[in-house]
């Protein structure tokens, strides 16, 4: 089984973990990866999210064995066995102890922005993370949370190697996991984007599943509430776009003024966790925001589809129309890599009314000479570690023929996987739409 990425898994393993609901669990995610997964686990299960730090304290003369671990509020989970058999000194063990504890309280605090970590007494709590390698980490977790008070202890992740996926079901009171692939060598192997979770990311899914957001409604080709009558919108629906349906995310917070389209780059999907960052930023600032595929999965599978702009622009031509009939105000563009070339040749069709384009580490070069036609306002953002990419849109910036600026985020790489680089992706783009869709709408 692969998976597209931490979000993909989420949903998947939130189908999974369904018959947990009526339990009225709390769902706790190992950082960082496992808070992606956890966040959309909560959000199926209607179930508050929670983080939880653990440390595991290594053994000083070999830091991967691990003779216990610490969590939050003093608890201690210590391996008599392995302290005997070690010979470890008291002195040891508690210059270990005292490390890892100050960093523990550091990511605490840092995760949960001054909250109170949730009351687990009583509780099912479901312990998620990303995936399982050697499954010290969240076996961990699970005696912590046992600690804590929790009646039942549910381990659920997306894959593990057998072995420790064995070990696991012995430990818990319910091992949930969805592939157990005997050619097991490392977690990122299965799946397709398996980029490093910022803390910044943690603390924005944290603080979004604080605010409470319920589940995304199903699949529906109805036409959704524009959000003029007071209430949200937040719904997963089907688009119908040259010929296909396409499935789409469509938010539009209430009172929101205008909408933005996202279109995915190569090997990515509209649950790109990083276009999902972007579209969070913008839902918080009063904007619309419709992530969906623009290719089935059975055309994902042929990576030459990616690169076929035209389709691919033609197909948000289409959708973008379709959602002109349900949603009032203007639209936008946000594009990602080859996803950029499709929103600017989209944007360049004769009679396209795009109010504004902003291009994520975009390949503008792709849209060709049609780059000259495009007329809405565009916002070209590269990271300053990404060279070729760079040069390409400084190529684009002379090329077109709008208003036009190219934003550099220095020191960030093409995926902006760098500390605090997505947010800064995040705010130039809710600014420029703000000021091209919003303010002069």
């Amino acid at each position: 089984m692969l998976f597209t990425d931490r979000a993909d898994a989420g949903h998947r393993l939130a189908e999974a973990l369904q018959h947990l609901r009526g339990e009225e669990p709390i769902v706790l995610g190992l950082p960082r990866g496992g808070v992606p997964v956890a966040f959309h686990v909560a959000r199926a299960l209607q179930a508050p999210l929670d983080v939880i730090v653990v440390r595991k304290l290594g053994v000083p003369y070999q830091r991967e064995l691990g003779f216990g671990a610490i969590g939050e509020g003093g608890v201690r989970v210590i391996s008599d066995d392995i302290v005997r058999r070690g010979r470890l000194e008291q002195a040891d063990l508690a210059s270990v102890e005292h490390a890892e504890a100050a960093e523990l309280a550091r990511q605490a605090e840092r995760f949960r922005a001054g909250r109170p970590r949730l009351d687990l007494a009583g509780r099912t709590a479901i312990v998620v993370d990303d995936g399982i390698a050697t499954g010290a980490t969240a076996a961990a977790a699970c005696e912590v949370v046992r600690a804590h008070g929790a009646a039942r202890v549910v381990l659920a992740v997306p894959v593990a190697p057998p072995d420790a996926a064995e070990r696991l079901r012995a430990s818990t009171d319910e091992f949930v996991c969805l592939s157990t692939p005997f050619a097991f060598s490392a977690v990122g192997e299965w799946y397709r984007d398996f980029s490093q979770t910022p803390d910044d990311e943690v603390v924005s899914l944290l603080a979004q599943a604080a605010a409470g957001p319920g589940p995304a409604a199903p699949a529906s080709s109805a036409a959704p509430s524009d959000g003029a009558d007071g209430s949200d919108v937040q719904e997963e629906l089907m688009i119908d776009a040259a010929g296909v349906r396409l499935t789409g995310d469509l938010t539009v917070p209430a009172g929101a003024r205008a909408v933005v389209m996202f279109a995915h780059g190569s090997g990515s999907s509209r649950r790109s966790p990083r276009n999902r960052r972007v579209a969070t930023a913008l839902n918080q600032a009063g904007l619309g925001t419709l992530l969906f595929d623009l290719l089935t999965p059975a055309e994902e599978a042929n990576r030459a589809n990616v690169f076929d702009i035209e389709t691919l622009a033609d197909r948000l031509t289409d959708a973008t129309g379709w959602l002109r009939g349900r949603v009032a105000g203007p639209i936008g563009y946000f594009g990602a890599s080859t996803g950029a070339a499709a929103a600017l040749r989209a944007a360049a069709s004769p009679g396209a009314d795009v109010g504004a384009v902003v291009s994520r580490g975009g390949r503008p070069d792709l849209a060709g000479p049609l780059l000259a036609g495009v007329q809405a306002p565009t916002l070209l953002i590269v990271g300053g570690n990404d060279p070729q990419v760079l040069d390409l849109n400084r190529e684009a910036e002379g090329a077109l023929r709008c208003e036009t600026r190219l934003e550099i985020v220095p020191g960030a790489t093409h995926l902006f996987e760098e500390r605090g680089a997505l947010q800064q992706v995040a705010d130039l783009a809710r600014d420029w739409f703000i000021s091209h869709l919003v303010t002069q709408a």
